[in-house]
């Protein structure tokens, strides 16, 4: 992962599990892409469905571009878990 985004759940050069093609949660945090930028994926947090995909937001609203500005996500997979380097489950 990086940049600031998912702080502080997440920092920059974490490593995190994904289960792909799960179906996410409200809550939960996601592996995106986005429509207005097939070659980017992002880490983010699933908020809602909405029509055309999940509408995500970054936990650090300070440093995060999410579904305010690219509007809705297609989900991936759900991470599951954080590997490396502080080990854990409870993201």
């Amino acid at each position: 992962m990086r940049g600031p985004s998912m702080a502080p759940a997440l920092r920059n050069d974490d490593i995190v599990l994904v289960k792909w093609g799960a179906r996410p949660k409200p809550g939960q945090i996601v592996l995106v892409k986005w429509a207005s930028r097939p070659d980017q994926l992002s880490v983010k947090r699933a908020s809602h469905e909405v029509d055309g995909g999940w509408h995500v937001v970054g936990d650090n609203p300070f440093a995060s571009t999410d579904s305010e500005h690219l509007g809705p996500a297609e989900v991936l997979g759900v991470v599951k878990a954080r590997l490396w380097p502080r080990p854990g489950f409870r993201l």
